[in-house]
């Protein structure tokens, strides 16, 4: 599994955090993540252990005051540095925070970035890209299928069924991770120029008859 310590790009932290890149950006410029879970350079990155701490914090928003969430990051920061790697054994221990008045169990977003670290390695395993294969673009491995278009079909709405008709070498779970994998590397650069499917249907040939006239 991935490495607690592994840096993340911030797309990549959003994904793995289940928050909004504007989210991810905004724990590292008002100082909510503290400063040895990110690095800021030519580009941004975050340490994926990091990640817990970012999902706790959003997602405890309608319930928790900024300052009690703050204080429990403050708490278990020091803790979770320590941590080299998502062991099953990790997961398991206790991550509960207290003080006098307030206890906060961190396990949940533990297990919960844990396992959105997983899915996210499997989508990376899965993608290849070579310059003899569809000019580089990113393919499904074995398969020749562009991740991108099949990510673009799924964002559409357009069902599991009629994504498997139009691509019968690949499953669903490939199809998720496909999503999965776009979402977290968005394509850079001019959109390709092939359409996702549609649902509605399109006119591919037009030809107009001439109409005949009425015997005087």
């Amino acid at each position: 599994m991935t490495g607690t310590a592994e840096l993340l790009t911030p797309t990549e932290a959003a994904v793995v955090s289940r928050v909004a890149l504007r989210d991810v950006n905004r724990a590292i410029d008002e100082n909510i993540l503290p400063r040895d879970f990110f690095h800021v350079g030519e580009g941004r990155s975050v340490r994926a252990v990091g990640c817990s701490l970012i999902s706790f914090y959003f997602a405890a928003a309608h319930r928790l005051t900024s300052a009690e969430r703050l204080w429990a990051i403050k708490e278990a920061a020091p803790r979770l540095l320590k941590i080299t790697g998502w062991s099953s054994s990790i997961l398991k221990e206790d991550w509960t925070v207290r003080n006098e008045f307030l206890t906060i169990d961190l396990a949940p977003f533990l297990r919960g970035v844990a396992e959105r670290l997983g899915r996210l390695a499997a989508a990376r395993k899965m993608v290849v890209a070579s310059p003899e294969v569809l000019g580089g673009a990113p393919v499904i491995r074995g398969a020749r299928v562009p991740v991108y278009d099949v990510a673009a079909s799924a964002a559409a709405g357009i069902s599991m069924d009629r994504i498997l008709a139009a691509y019968p070498s690949i499953d669903a779970e490939q199809v998720e991770l496909a999503q999965l994998y776009a979402e977290a590397n968005p394509p850079r650069g001019r959109p390709r120029r092939e359409a996702p499917l549609s649902e509605r249907p399109r006119i591919v040939s037009s030809r107009r008859v001439a109409r005949r006239r009425k015997a005087g």
